[in-house]
């Protein structure tokens, strides 16, 4: 099975279509897939619920599909640093499912898993729980969480084989394993493609039998907060 495709759009033909679900890697601007991200806008597919841990920022990211109105829900644990997300949820143009970050991290890797739900105690006695089932353990009170799955899930790594064996890099490591199992179609934008065999096996992340496509991007790798200290006088 060819996995390597030559850019972002090749890799997403045939599986984008109006009110899909996608899995978005990444935290704030670390560890998302650049390319992935504009060749779905580029798709015009509307109406997509996006499963990320927040939607990046006003002009880059997943910011780029609110800019064009094409998320009609996102399920996430972070909102801030995006002023259009915060105008689209409040003006009523956005869904917004809030969960507990680790909530979040657990309903993906629980999806991948084949687990459709878990019971938590984050959340309990907040609005987080409202709606949900509540059940007691050991005299404590949980809620009850569902596990996510996509149609779509693109991810990034640093390294990928031509079979998608992925290694990540420190803190881009994030979500981005845990969404790669959750995909009914993972696709997989690395820095560097290398020959297979070249991975060493007990570095290897994601195995291969979790990406079924797999690109080399160019990324611009943008800081989103850049705070410096000034420097004292001598």
């Amino acid at each position: 099975m060819k996995k390597v495709y030559s850019d972002a759009a090749s890799a997403l033909d045939g599986l984008t279509f109006d009110g899909m679900t996608v899995m978005s890697g990444g935290f704030g601007l670390c560890g998302i897939a650049e390319n992935l991200i504009v060749a779905l806008r580029d798709s015009g597919a509307k109406d997509i619920t996006v499963i990320s841990n927040n939607a990046g920022v006003d002009d880059f990211g997943l910011g780029l599909l609110l800019q064009t109105r094409q998320i009609k829900k996102m399920v996430s644990s972070y909102v801030g640093e995006n002023k259009e997300f915060e105008r689209q949820y409040l003006s009523g143009e956005l869904e917004l499912e809030f969960n507990p970050q680790g909530t979040l991290a657990e309903r993906c890797r629980a999806g991948g898993a084949g687990i459709p739900g878990f019971y938590t105690k984050t959340g309990v006695g907040t609005l987080i729980a409202e709606g949900k089932e509540h059940k007691e353990f050991g005299g404590e009170t949980y809620i009850l969480e569902t596990g996510l799955v996509a149609d779509v899930s693109i991810i990034k790594a640093w390294k990928g084989d031509e079979q998608g064996n992925l290694i990540y890099r420190k803190t881009a490591r994030n979500f981005n394993p845990m969404m790669a199992t959750a995909g009914k179609m993972t696709i997989a934008e690395v820095e560097e493609i290398v020959p297979l065999g070249t991975l060493d096996p007990d570095c290897i992340h994601t195995p291969g039998i979790f990406v079924q496509r797999i690109i080399k991007g160019e990324h611009e790798k943008r800081v989103e907060q850049r705070t410096i200290r000034q420097r004292e006088n001598a």
